[in-house]
């Protein structure tokens, strides 16, 4: 059954982005703004939510937040158009916040990577804890990923992938932890971009080309992270896997 929080605490209309927290921190939700606005809420009872948090950082559109995955801690990623990402992080009761320079132009979507390194599952001697290491896509064309310094104790470009030649709408991290990583990035160029990592050449990302004859709003992994829909300005559908030759494969189309 759909809740619905009658005072929203924005001052401007909620952007696409809600997006609810893992169930080991509660029920929590993160809900974002054309106001610039970033409000957490918490749920003690069925349907009724209270604001317990507000960020007012950034001086454009929060377009899109996103929660960590729950091992590497209770994260939230908010992307906005004034170019920066801010990073909140409760922890021992308390909200901290970072906020640093990503996309010239606007930050327009936000993905974590699985907190598992590719590969973990069969490896003789896994990483302790959750990785911290997210992607971000902008109105610059560019994807750029992002890792923890325990060093500095923030967020570092660790690689910026050049390709597409209009803004970047979407990007998803697939959650699988096999042995290899994927990244989908849908531009308003009418492409979506798959990039492709494995654990031996972790810092080499191929890009596979899909062409559309829309431009592209949404891209998403299924939970197993094999699956990809796509969607765009054509009221299309698309789902695309990888066939055994490497090679991705429309598998089904749905049109509204």
């Amino acid at each position: 059954m759909a809740q619905v929080i009658n005072n929203s605490g924005h001052d401007d209309m909620i952007s696409r982005s809600r997006s609810l927290a893992h169930p080991k921190y509660g029920n929590i939700l993160a809900s974002s703004s054309y106001d610039g606005k970033v409000l957490i809420w918490r749920s003690q009872q069925a349907s009724q939510w209270t604001q317990v948090a507000s960020f007012a950082l950034h001086s454009a559109s929060v377009n899109i937040v996103s929660w960590s995955p729950h091992e590497s801690g209770c994260l939230l990623a908010c992307a906005s158009s004034d170019g920066d990402v801010s990073i909140l992080e409760f922890a021992e009761g308390n909200w901290g916040n970072m906020k640093f320079a990503a996309h010239e132009g606007g930050v327009n979507a936000v993905s974590w990577a699985p907190a598992m390194m590719p590969g973990s599952l069969v490896s003789s001697k896994p990483e302790a804890g959750g990785q911290r290491r997210f992607v971000t896509g902008g109105s610059d064309c560019l994807v750029k990923i992002w890792d923890w310094s325990r060093e500095t104790n923030t967020y570092t470009p660790t690689l910026s992938l050049p390709g597409h030649t209009d803004w970047i709408r979407d990007i998803a991290w697939s959650p699988t932890i096999l042995q290899k990583s994927y990244i989908a990035s849908a531009s308003q160029d009418k492409t979506v971009r798959i990039w492709t990592s494995d654990p031996a050449h972790p810092n080499e990302w191929k890009p596979t080309t899909l062409n559309f004859e829309a431009v592209l709003w949404r891209v998403s992994w299924s939970l197993s992270g094999n699956v990809l829909a796509v969607s765009g300005g054509d009221n299309k559908v698309s789902l695309w896997k990888e066939n055994l030759k490497g090679e991705w494969e429309c598998v089904k189309t749905v049109e509204e």
